[in-house]
């Protein structure tokens, strides 16, 4: 007897440490919740975090390009003259890279710590059209994917207190004679037999280096194949500016900032028509201000992003406090977009005081994933925005986005907390809010306060998503 109480004993203990086991288990793969969202007042948090992000300071030092050999006719490439008056710069400690009214060509432009490169008001720098110029390969990404491709137009690598500033132009000259037509779409120069982004040693080969954890020094592309480079990419970087500077005709995301924080974008214009134009798209990126822009985009004007499959889930980081205000948007897919490449997740995102006008703008705010991505997509506020015209919808949550061929897997995305205050819209589209959610994981506390909308088809489609909460929202003349 006193043996059989010993085994029922020992049977007891296995079981509980099995069921605690169990629980923790169930408990670390259960999505983290964010307890005490504040829909009353959460514009409180916005103002801290622009009030915490470090504006670059740099010393009073000019180091004028046309001193170093630039030509400011553009009879000639003054490539050389902006390398050695980045390096004169930063050998000093710091300053002002300085470009006078004028044309110059030149090819990539690598920014170092402690510089700030500024165009003076009529200066156009106009980026080779020459693929080779953008080699060696760096570090770089693209569509949330890291690996080693043609250099972004502008890039920095691990650098620190960085700007763009001014009121001239970049150029970066793409169009349907080049970069473009490596989209694989016909309107942007593609003829059809020609090499495209799309081809087996292109996004097939590297989605695969992706999917079986290739590290990203192996996975090495440019020369041979069709990537278009980013226009200005921060990575790993800290304290950015970028301030009245317009961006033109860009081989791709225009404004990407990538690992990086303390980022502010003031005053920028981008007006870029071409594939994938999207005018600023923060990845994995934390405490980002973009503020007084205007973005007339081929594609999203502004994505926050945070890698794309195992990409994202091997870096790891949220793309997390960020404000857009004081924007205005014309054409676009989306106006704020978070997604698609989102696996690494966003959270703690503030759009206030902006307009968005446009026939050719798709949507309003957009929120875009699939179970591939996964992610999850929490505290997403939008407050006093003034919504002219949208051809789809002014809100829309989609958990089923693909535009590429199998976008299911095993990693189902969580998008909660959502709030549009004070928005009026004057054609809504075809949607005033079209959620698709999904049934195990449904789209949870969206609200909609103060919020009207007018001459819209749908005022609502929703699809697995908690009831939607409504105060003082009117639709097409209709009170929710």
């Amino acid at each position: 007897m006193k043996y059989f109480f010993k085994v029922l004993f020992s049977l007891i203990v296995i079981f509980l440490v099995l069921s605690c086991k169990n629980q923790n288990e169930s408990a670390s793969t259960a999505p983290e919740t964010t307890a005490g969202v504040n829909f009353d007042d959460p514009w409180k948090q916005a103002d801290a975090i622009v009030e915490s992000i470090k504006i670059p300071i740099f010393r009073d030092e000019v180091f004028n390009v046309l001193d170093y050999g630039a030509s400011a006719d553009g009879s000639k490439s003054s490539d050389d003259a902006f390398k050695k008056a980045i390096e004169a710069c930063s050998n000093a400690g710091g300053g002002k890279v300085f470009v006078p009214a004028g044309v110059y060509h030149t090819g990539p432009i690598h920014l170092k710590s402690n510089i700030n490169l500024h165009l003076e008001e009529g200066a156009e720098v106009k980026f080779s059209t020459s693929h080779q110029d953008y080699l060696p390969v760096v570090h770089t990404s693209y569509e949330g994917m890291e690996f080693m491709n043609y250099s972004p137009l502008i890039y920095a690598y691990k650098q620190k207190n960085i700007a763009v500033t001014g009121k001239g132009t970049f150029n970066g000259q793409a169009g349907n004679e080049n970069w473009w037509p490596w989209s694989g779409k016909d309107v942007y120069g593609y003829k059809e037999g020609d090499v495209k982004q799309h081809d087996t040693h292109n996004l097939p080969r590297l989605s695969e280096m992706v999917e079986k954890g290739t590290p990203v020094e192996e996975r090495i592309f440019g020369e041979g194949h069709q990537f278009r480079p980013t226009f200005f990419e921060p990575f790993e970087c800290e304290n950015v500016l970028i301030e009245g500077v317009t961006f033109i005709n860009a081989p791709f995301w225009v404004m990407h900032p990538i690992k990086s924080s303390n980022i502010t974008v003031k005053d920028v214009s981008v007006i870029s028509h071409g594939p994938n134009n999207d005018g600023c798209n923060p990845e994995y990126s934390q405490n980002v201000h973009i503020t007084g822009c205007l973005f007339d985009t081929g594609d999203d004007c502004i994505a926050i992003k945070s890698g794309r499959d195992n990409d994202g889930r091997r870096v790891g980081i949220s793309s997390e406090n960020i404000v857009v205000e004081n924007c205005t948007m014309k054409d676009g897919h989306g106006g704020v977009v978070m997604g698609s490449e989102i696996s690494g997740g966003v959270r703690n995102v503030y759009v206030r005081n902006n307009t968005m006008n446009s026939p050719n703008l798709d949507r309003a705010i957009r929120i875009k994933t699939n179970t591939r991505r996964g992610g999850t997509i929490e505290n997403i506020f939008v407050k006093d925005l003034k919504v002219g015209q949208v051809k789809e919808a002014v809100l829309k949550i989609n958990t089923h986005y693909g535009i590429y061929a199998n976008q299911e897997g095993g990693h189902m995305p969580v998008i909660r907390n959502i709030l549009l205050e004070n928005v009026e819209v004057e054609n809504g589209g075809e949607y005033g809010v079209l959620i698709l959610g999904r049934e195990q994981s449904p789209v949870s506390n969206v609200k909609l306060k103060n919020v009207n909308i007018k001459n819209v088809e749908v005022p609502l489609r929703v699809e697995h998503a908690d009831d939607i909460i409504f105060e003082n929202t009117t639709i097409n003349g209709k009170e929710y």
